[in-house]
């Protein structure tokens, strides 16, 4: 069996898989008017269609062995909150049993202990006429487009690591690249590829996109591309315009995750809204020192249950992705939040992403700090120690001492005056195996205490 998903998995990257895989005809445009139906329906309409599917998501639930364990009921809420870490290791007690297609598949992993999943096939397909609508949406046809691939979810293919000049995939329509490959050494040979292949579709990490479009600047090497589509990182506004800047293009980001629990896109900064008809989405409210408890804002984390995959239906999963929203939104405006009918700013970080202090205190929220400072493309904060970190920059064009300094100051209101803090300007940002770049990076001084207090350190090169 697992020599046969191993295949499967394969066949994902080639134009069979796509036929039959990805785009399988049975499930694909039954997806995709699913997708337009939905999007015109009011709120009662979406509340009405929501229910009854999650109810086929608990139905399936309670025959898992988990569901067994904790008594779940119809209710949604008769089900715990579902934290991640009571996944590892225990897949089986998780899924509802034998399938006639079932794909195995990983988290990302950024700590360097991916969670083992599986997924069904129409979970598969879904997933793709999502994405699909919105390479539409882009003004591509997502079967024929020329598409440029920039991630780290090909590094089972090492010649992604070494060869600057991408690999050819699905019949010639598709070059990848690895998100690891750009840098100043690489660049014109990655420039030229772009060039020769011409592609109309750029799907990337955020962050390699914003390390291309650095280095096509420097090299004053002008590229059109018509389309981006990135996901998988939080997609700053300064790196949209930059993006725009070099390339020309339309962008949408999109927000997810492995275990398939909440999706939601942007086709602008700052304006996005969860896909109504992929998940249930709920929202916890996250506390948090450095919002006030009457303050005009709340910090709430993600929870999702999946709607696409009986083979391992996950309810009320913990994402622990953040999001700010304001702090006189009651339940009707949460609830049209869910449904897509309202829209919010983006996803802000992670739980993981936090500071240690000496106190025991973990500080959250950090990604903020940039806030009204000007020329800055991207942070990321290395804690040496309990009490010393350093911020690291990546400039934009225009980046000064003054704007150093903004930066430190947004930096003290949220850090303890004990911790030492300095901004560094940095050209490149550390990356964790899969290439993707974290906001927090922990030094072994203090991975002990974060792993106390069940944070688990990710890996960095």
């Amino acid at each position: 069996m697992s020599a046969t998903l191993a295949l499967v998995d394969r066949l994902k990257r080639h134009v069979v898989g796509e036929s039959f895989v990805r785009r399988n005809p049975f499930y694909y445009e039954r997806s995709r008017r699913l997708l337009d139906r939905l999007e015109s329906l009011d709120m009662q309409g979406r509340q009405a269609w929501t229910r009854e599917q999650l109810a086929r998501t608990l139905t399936a639930a309670k025959r898992t062995d988990y569901g067994g364990i904790v008594r779940g009921g119809d209710d949604i809420t008769s089900w715990p909150l579902l934290d991640k870490e009571l996944l590892r290791n225990r897949l089986r007690a998780f899924t509802t049993g034998k399938d006639w297609f079932a794909a195995p598949a990983a988290t990302g992993g950024t700590s360097g202990r991916p969670l083992k999943l599986v997924r069904s096939l129409d979970g598969i397909v879904f997933e793709q006429a999502c994405i699909d609508r919105l390479v539409v949406q882009l003004g591509l046809h997502p079967r024929t487009a020329r598409t440029t691939v920039l991630r780290g979810d090909n590094l089972q293919d090492p010649r992604t690591l070494i060869l600057p000049d991408g690999v050819s995939a699905n019949g010639g329509r598709s070059r990848i690249f690895c998100a690891r490959a750009v840098s100043a050494k690489n660049i014109d040979r990655i420039a030229d590829s772009l060039e020769k292949f011409s592609p109309q579709l750029l799907c990337a990490y955020p962050s390699a996109l914003e390390t291309l479009c650095r280095l096509l600047l420097e090299r004053g090497r002008i590229i059109k591309v018509p389309a981006v589509l990135t996901s998988s990182e939080v997609l700053k506004p300064e790196a949209w315009a930059l993006a725009r800047e070099v390339f020309g293009c339309r962008i949408t980001d999109y927000y997810g995750q492995s275990e398939r629990v909440a999706f939601a896109y942007a086709h602008a900064p700052r304006e996005y809204r969860f896909l109504p008809g992929y998940s249930h989405v709920e929202f916890v409210q996250h506390e948090s020192k450095l919002l006030p408890a009457n303050g005009r804002e709340r910090l709430y984390e993600i929870v999702g249950t999946t709607f696409w995959n009986n083979m391992m239906p996950l309810v009320r999963y913990r994402t622990g992705d953040l999001i700010r929203l304001p702090a006189d939104w009651g339940l009707r405006e949460l609830q049209e939040l869910a449904l897509g009918l309202r829209s919010f700013r983006g996803i802000l970080g992670r739980e993981q992403e936090v500071l240690a202090c000496p106190s025991g205190i973990r500080l959250t929220g950090l990604e903020s700090m940039p806030i009204d400072v000007e020329h800055v493309l991207r942070i990321q904060v290395v804690q040496e120690s309990f009490d010393s970190a350093r911020i690291r920059v990546v400039p934009a064009a225009g980046f000064c001492a003054q704007d150093a300094a903004n930066l430190l100051e947004n930096a003290r209101a949220k850090v303890p005056p004990e911790m030492h803090l300095e901004v560094e300007v940095a050209q490149f940002l550390e990356r964790t195996p899969r290439g993707k770049t974290p906001l927090i990076v922990h030094r072994p001084a203090v991975h002990e205490a974060l792993r106390r207090a069940g944070v688990e350190p990710m890996l960095t090169h």
